[in-house]
Protein backbone atom coordinates (compact mmCIF):
# COMPACT_ATOMS: atom_id res chain seq x y z
CA UNK A 1 0.00 0.00 0.00
CA UNK A 2 1.14 3.67 -0.98
CA UNK A 3 1.83 6.39 1.16
CA UNK A 4 -1.35 8.03 -0.46
CA UNK A 5 -3.79 5.33 -0.23
CA UNK A 6 -2.50 5.02 2.87
CA UNK A 7 -3.42 9.00 3.69
CA UNK A 8 -6.79 8.21 1.59
CA UNK A 9 -8.00 5.51 4.25
CA UNK A 10 -6.77 7.36 7.25
CA UNK A 11 -8.83 10.24 5.92
CA UNK A 12 -11.85 7.89 5.31
CA UNK A 13 -11.38 5.97 8.76
CA UNK A 14 -11.25 9.72 10.53
CA UNK A 15 -14.37 10.75 8.58
CA UNK A 16 -16.69 7.62 9.60
CA UNK A 17 -15.05 7.78 12.94
CA UNK A 18 -16.94 11.39 13.21
CA UNK A 19 -20.23 10.05 11.62
CA UNK A 20 -20.14 7.18 13.84
CA UNK A 21 -20.01 9.94 17.14
CA UNK A 22 -22.82 11.96 15.32
CA UNK A 23 -24.83 8.77 15.06
CA UNK A 24 -23.97 7.60 18.50
CA UNK A 25 -24.84 11.28 19.77
CA UNK A 26 -28.52 10.37 17.87
CA UNK A 27 -28.79 7.09 19.95
CA UNK A 28 -28.50 8.47 23.09
CA UNK A 29 -30.75 11.52 22.51
CA UNK A 30 -33.39 8.92 21.69
CA UNK A 31 -32.43 6.51 24.22
CA UNK A 32 -33.05 9.61 26.70
CA UNK A 33 -36.52 10.20 24.80
CA UNK A 34 -37.61 6.77 25.17
CA UNK A 35 -36.63 6.75 29.01
CA UNK A 36 -39.19 9.69 29.28
CA UNK A 37 -41.59 7.68 27.41
CA UNK A 38 -41.60 4.71 29.33
CA UNK A 39 -41.50 6.64 32.37
CA UNK A 40 -44.46 9.10 31.81
CA UNK A 41 -46.11 5.59 30.34
CA UNK A 42 -45.76 3.93 33.71
CA UNK A 43 -47.29 6.51 35.29
CA UNK A 44 -50.64 6.78 33.26
CA UNK A 45 -50.62 3.07 33.32
CA UNK A 46 -50.73 2.86 37.02
CA UNK A 47 -52.72 5.65 37.40
CA UNK A 48 -55.33 4.17 35.03
CA UNK A 49 -55.22 1.06 37.40
CA UNK A 50 -55.53 3.35 40.11
CA UNK A 51 -58.49 5.19 38.69
CA UNK A 52 -60.28 1.96 38.04
CA UNK A 53 -60.13 0.31 40.82
CA UNK A 54 -61.87 3.58 42.56
CA UNK A 55 -64.33 3.16 40.13
CA UNK A 56 -64.90 0.18 40.39
CA UNK A 57 -65.48 0.66 44.30
CA UNK A 58 -67.49 3.48 44.13
CA UNK A 59 -69.92 1.55 41.94
CA UNK A 60 -70.13 -1.32 44.51
CA UNK A 61 -70.89 1.37 46.88
CA UNK A 62 -73.63 3.15 45.09
CA UNK A 63 -75.01 -0.19 44.84
CA UNK A 64 -74.56 -1.08 48.44
CA UNK A 65 -76.63 2.29 49.32
CA UNK A 66 -79.30 1.81 46.34
CA UNK A 67 -80.18 -1.93 47.81
CA UNK A 68 -80.38 -0.26 51.28
CA UNK A 69 -82.13 2.44 49.80
CA UNK A 70 -84.52 0.11 48.36
CA UNK A 71 -84.78 -2.03 51.38
CA UNK A 72 -86.00 1.10 53.56
CA UNK A 73 -88.36 2.45 51.41
CA UNK A 74 -89.87 -1.13 50.84
CA UNK A 75 -90.09 -1.36 54.87
CA UNK A 76 -91.52 2.35 54.90
CA UNK A 77 -94.34 1.26 52.16
CA UNK A 78 -95.56 -1.92 54.14
CA UNK A 79 -95.28 -0.05 57.26
CA UNK A 80 -98.41 2.05 55.56
CA UNK A 81 -100.25 -0.52 54.68
CA UNK A 82 -100.09 -2.17 57.76
CA UNK A 83 -100.95 0.94 59.39
CA UNK A 84 -104.63 1.20 59.50
CA UNK A 85 -104.98 -2.49 60.79
CA UNK A 86 -103.12 -1.78 63.81
CA UNK A 87 -105.04 -2.31 67.55
CA UNK A 88 -104.27 0.74 69.30
CA UNK A 89 -102.96 4.61 68.94
CA UNK A 90 -99.75 3.66 70.62
CA UNK A 91 -98.34 0.88 68.38
CA UNK A 92 -99.63 3.02 65.45
CA UNK A 93 -97.00 5.83 66.62
CA UNK A 94 -95.20 3.51 66.98
CA UNK A 95 -95.22 2.42 63.43
CA UNK A 96 -95.66 5.71 61.87
CA UNK A 97 -91.77 6.49 63.94
CA UNK A 98 -90.89 3.80 62.26
CA UNK A 99 -92.21 4.49 59.37
CA UNK A 100 -90.73 7.83 59.35
CA UNK A 101 -87.00 6.80 60.20
CA UNK A 102 -87.38 4.57 57.54
CA UNK A 103 -88.34 7.37 54.66
CA UNK A 104 -85.28 9.78 56.65
CA UNK A 105 -82.94 7.13 56.01
CA UNK A 106 -84.18 6.43 52.28
CA UNK A 107 -83.91 9.97 51.41
CA UNK A 108 -80.00 9.52 53.08
CA UNK A 109 -78.91 6.87 50.93
CA UNK A 110 -80.33 8.91 48.49
CA UNK A 111 -78.49 12.04 48.62
CA UNK A 112 -75.51 13.03 51.79
CA UNK A 113 -73.98 15.60 50.45
CA UNK A 114 -71.74 16.30 53.90
CA UNK A 115 -70.69 12.94 53.60
CA UNK A 116 -70.54 12.62 49.81
CA UNK A 117 -71.72 8.88 50.46
CA UNK A 118 -75.54 9.14 49.32
CA UNK A 119 -76.02 7.28 46.16
CA UNK A 120 -76.09 10.16 43.91
CA UNK A 121 -72.56 12.02 45.07
CA UNK A 122 -70.95 8.40 44.66
CA UNK A 123 -72.44 7.90 41.15
CA UNK A 124 -70.95 11.60 40.19
CA UNK A 125 -67.60 10.18 41.75
CA UNK A 126 -67.90 6.92 39.94
CA UNK A 127 -68.28 8.49 36.72
CA UNK A 128 -64.98 11.51 37.38
CA UNK A 129 -63.03 8.84 38.41
CA UNK A 130 -63.76 6.71 35.42
CA UNK A 131 -62.96 10.09 32.59
CA UNK A 132 -59.69 10.83 34.95
CA UNK A 133 -59.37 6.71 34.21
CA UNK A 134 -60.08 7.29 30.38
CA UNK A 135 -57.65 10.28 30.32
CA UNK A 136 -55.02 7.97 31.46
CA UNK A 137 -55.81 5.64 29.45
CA UNK A 138 -55.19 7.74 26.19
CA UNK A 139 -52.31 9.11 27.65
CA UNK A 140 -50.47 5.38 27.99
CA UNK A 141 -51.69 4.84 24.09
CA UNK A 142 -49.71 7.59 23.65
CA UNK A 143 -46.30 7.32 24.96
CA UNK A 144 -46.21 3.91 24.20
CA UNK A 145 -46.55 4.23 20.36
CA UNK A 146 -43.83 6.91 21.43
CA UNK A 147 -41.61 4.39 23.26
CA UNK A 148 -41.89 2.04 19.88
CA UNK A 149 -40.84 4.66 17.69
CA UNK A 150 -38.26 5.68 20.13
CA UNK A 151 -37.36 1.41 19.82
CA UNK A 152 -37.34 1.62 16.28
CA UNK A 153 -35.02 4.56 15.59
CA UNK A 154 -32.47 3.70 17.95
CA UNK A 155 -32.29 -0.06 15.97
CA UNK A 156 -32.16 1.74 12.67
CA UNK A 157 -29.31 4.73 13.88
CA UNK A 158 -27.46 1.26 15.62
CA UNK A 159 -27.83 -0.54 11.50
CA UNK A 160 -26.59 2.85 10.63
CA UNK A 161 -23.21 2.26 12.29
CA UNK A 162 -22.82 -0.95 10.99
CA UNK A 163 -23.93 -0.60 7.05
CA UNK A 164 -22.80 3.06 6.96
CA UNK A 165 -26.12 3.86 5.02
CA UNK A 166 -27.09 7.37 6.29
CA UNK A 167 -30.46 6.88 5.04
CA UNK A 168 -31.00 4.76 8.12
CA UNK A 169 -29.83 7.51 10.31
CA UNK A 170 -32.23 9.99 8.86
CA UNK A 171 -35.43 7.69 8.78
CA UNK A 172 -34.09 6.75 12.33
CA UNK A 173 -34.49 11.02 13.22
CA UNK A 174 -37.80 11.37 11.47
CA UNK A 175 -38.93 8.31 13.89
CA UNK A 176 -37.16 10.33 16.88
CA UNK A 177 -39.47 12.93 16.07
CA UNK A 178 -42.72 10.46 15.57
CA UNK A 179 -42.13 9.73 18.95
CA UNK A 180 -41.53 13.35 20.05
CA UNK A 181 -45.03 14.14 19.00
CA UNK A 182 -46.85 11.37 20.37
CA UNK A 183 -45.50 12.27 24.02
CA UNK A 184 -46.66 15.92 23.40
CA UNK A 185 -49.64 14.79 22.48
CA UNK A 186 -50.40 12.29 25.40
CA UNK A 187 -48.54 15.25 27.60
CA UNK A 188 -51.51 17.88 26.34
CA UNK A 189 -54.05 16.31 23.94
CA UNK A 190 -54.27 12.63 24.65
CA UNK A 191 -57.98 12.83 23.13
CA UNK A 192 -57.11 14.32 19.91
CA UNK A 193 -56.26 10.68 17.97
CA UNK A 194 -58.22 7.89 19.09
CA UNK A 195 -56.11 5.15 20.15
CA UNK A 196 -58.12 2.54 21.85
Amino acid sequence: MSAHESMEHAEHAEHASGENRKIALLIAVIALFLALSETLGKGAQTEAISKNVEASNLWAFFQAKTIRRTVAQTAAEQGKLNLPALPDDATRAALQKQIDDWQKNAARYRSEPETGEGSEQLSERARHAEEERDLATAKYHHYELASGAFQIAIVLASATIITGMLALAWVSGALMLVGIAMTALGLFEPHLLPLH
